[in-house]
């Protein structure tokens, strides 16, 4: 059985189906100078359960200074040193892969006999499914014999800030905006369809970390549905390299480039600067039409003071009004990429009860749900519509019945009828 789509992230209406048959899996191993760990990988994935005939190794190679020797079976790919270029050779490989699901994992990671079938379920079911799977961690140097006995011989302590956020939020059943934190590079599984539809990693990533999670972000944003697999488990040659946690882990002169390369690429509240607007918006709000000028400035103003980080659109002519303010931009000059989207339909009269109402709603557009909301006048006529970047990707690209539609009645947004004195609304009078 194979799905479109399913509501928000319910993966679980999917729990237990099972593909009509086992796809075609292209499994990229990122490596660099680590002979021995892909000699262990490479035997791991002769091991899997998965129908061998049905798997497509790559192994893509970062500019080792000898190329990795490989079987004869698995497909070689290299790109010149020019330093730490993950993103890139992640890239390099999955232009090659073949298999209706791409699997990445690193050299330093082999997967237990079950892994390619638990990882590649659900992408086979469903085609916007972004899998995560259980990255555990061993001392395996020198150790000789099957993975699934030698990891749990040798094992290390599993990070926990991982192993809570699984549990806490179900197994990503419970995501959100900020849950691309849980999603490691290391073992990251998806349809190839999905990857051409969101593009792939990120190669101004130079450095160690951040490529995955800007990826999976942008994933979540074109309407993933992330989901961890724990029967889907790989052992991580030696300890975690990092600690990616909220708070200050032992190495924060390598985190913090990392972290500050992500604010700059993801706009979400918790992962941006608290007043720092990146170079994409969280929130883009439109005046839809043309309108005077006092019209304009007063739905603008109220805009702004209720939602000082949004990025504000109007239209060519009105935007001369706004010489001083960045967070207002003419249409053709509007970010391609916003978290939500708010389209005014008309010019607007917004109080502080409507102010506190309006970013109530917003957030409430951070989880996972794919909703699009219609903000209506008393009548009932639009005022407004929101949603956020997944539910419009899902609503283009499975039209309108994969999304829920609520009209919403908000206390203190108002459509603006008639004149307005200017002094008045600057006065508070």
């Amino acid at each position: 059985m194979t799905r479109r789509w399913v509501p928000g992230n319910a993966w679980d209406e999917l729990h237990d189906a099972q593909p009509a048959e086992p796809p075609t899996v292209s499994v990229v191993i990122a490596h660099y100078d680590q002979q021995d760990e892909l000699d262990r990988a490479l035997a791991a994935l002769d091991a899997q359960d998965h129908p061998r005939e049905r798997i497509q190794v790559i192994v893509a190679d970062d500019g080792s200074p000898e190329p990795p020797r490989v079987p004869d079976h698995v497909l070689l790919v290299r790109q010149a040193d020019h330093g730490f270029r993950l993103a890139a050779v992640r890239n390099l490989g999955a232009a090659e892969a073949t298999g209706e699901v791409i699997c990445f994992i690193d050299a330093d990671c082999a997967p237990e006999p079950g892994y390619l079938r638990a990882a590649s379920r659900l992408p086979a079911l469903l085609p916007e499914a972004v899998v995560v799977g259980r990255r555990r961690h061993a001392e395996l140097d020198g150790t000789t014999g099957p993975i699934e006995r030698v990891g749990p011989e040798h094992e290390l302590e599993e990070p926990a800030w991982l192993r809570d956020a699984y549990r806490s939020s179900r197994d990503l059943l419970d995501a959100d905006d900020r849950s691309y934190r849980f999603v490691i590079g290391a073992s990251i599984t998806t349809s190839r369809w999905f990857l051409e539809q969101v593009g792939g990693f990120d190669e101004t990533f130079e450095a160690y970390g951040g490529e995955d999670w800007e990826w999976t972000h942008r994933a979540w944003d074109a309407g993933a549905v992330l989901a961890h697999e724990p029967r889907a488990v790989l052992w991580h040659n030696g300890p975690e390299f990092a600690e990616r946690s909220d708070e200050d882990g032992p190495d924060v002169e390598r985190q913090n480039p990392e972290t500050l390369a992500l604010t700059r690429r993801i706009a979400v509240p918790g992962s941006t600067g608290r007043g720092v607007i990146g170079a994409h918006p969280h929130l883009l709000v439109e005046l839809e039409g043309e309108y005077e000028d006092t019209a304009t400035f007063v739905t603008v103003d109220g805009v702004l003071a209720a939602l000082p980080q949004a990025q504000v659109v109007v239209s060519p002519e009105s935007v001369r009004q706004f010489p001083h303010d960045a967070r207002v931009v003419a249409r053709d000059d509007a970010s391609r990429r916003a978290g939500v989207r708010v389209s005014l339909h008309g010019p607007i009269l917004l109080d502080d009860a409507g102010a506190a109402g309006l970013r109530d709603l917003l957030e409430r557009l951070r989880g996972g749900a794919t909703e699009r909301w219609l903000l209506v006048d008393a009548e009932g006529a639009p005022i407004a519509s929101c949603e956020s970047s997944r539910t419009a990707h899902r609503r283009v690209r499975w039209g309108d019945g994969a999304v829920v539609v609520r009209r919403i009645r908000l206390p203190g947004l108002e459509r603006l009828d008639g004149p307005i004195s200017l002094a008045a609304h600057l006065g508070g009078w």
